[in-house]
């Protein structure tokens, strides 16, 4: 199984995705799954599963937080999550079943690099984004060194915003994909040619359209 466990869609500012979009391209490159995640907020994870009616292809409503600590992927939640506190993120997507996921842990820019020094992570997520398609090479084997060092699952997404870059990165597995989590058995892979194009997409999008 291949799934692209990072999308956005027009509910972030910064994304210009519609459900069927995503949807359409998605299946066109034959992925078997994506996890819907907007910043914040659940709306782009249920209007697209809601929109998908094809039983062989999953679409995993989801949220990325922006908390004190870095911003965490929550996987299968079904309510929104209001505190910006890690911790209590974590501990949320947990009591709703979800799956915990640091994003791009090792990006660049201050405001979206984790924050984890100290921190016995494995306490409280389930996974690390290990390939983000925005992120360096470098970046994201370092997000792999801390994957193995606290012995969770290693996970790939697009950080999609654009029709362009989703599926740039997936999370394969065989199998299902809590499962496949909490066994560590899976494996995240990718291509980050586009990634300088897409966030510079995604500042002007926001900046000058959004005007956020």
């Amino acid at each position: 199984m291949k799934y692209d466990l990072h999308v956005h869609s027009y509910h972030s500012a910064c994304a210009i995705l519609k459900p069927k979009t995503i949807l359409r391209i998605a299946k066109k490159i034959e992925l078997d799954g994506i996890a819907v995640a907007d910043h914040n907020s659940l709306k782009g994870g249920i209007e697209t599963k809601k929109l998908n009616k094809d039983k062989d292809f999953e679409v995993i409503p989801s949220i990325e937080v922006d908390t004190d600590r870095g911003h965490v992927l929550g996987l299968y939640v079904n309510e929104g999550i209001r505190s910006k506190k890690f911790f209590d993120v974590t501990d949320q997507i947990k009591a709703q079943g979800g799956i915990a996921i640091i994003a791009h842990p090792f990006r660049i820019l201050p405001t979206l690099r984790s924050k984890l020094k100290g921190i016995d992570i494995k306490k409280c997520l389930d996974a690390v984004e290990c390939y983000n398609a925005r992120t360096s090479n470098y970046s994201n084997k370092q997000a792999q060194k801390i994957a193995n060092r606290f012995q969770l699952a290693k996970t790939g997404g697009s950080d999609a915003h654009f029709p362009f870059e989703i599926g740039r990165s997936t999370t394969s597995f065989e199998g299902d994909l809590r499962t496949a989590i909490k066994k560590r058995k899976t494996t995240a892979s990718g291509s980050n040619i586009t990634g300088v194009v897409g966030s510079a997409l995604s500042f002007l999008h926001k900046r000058l359209i959004k005007g956020v």
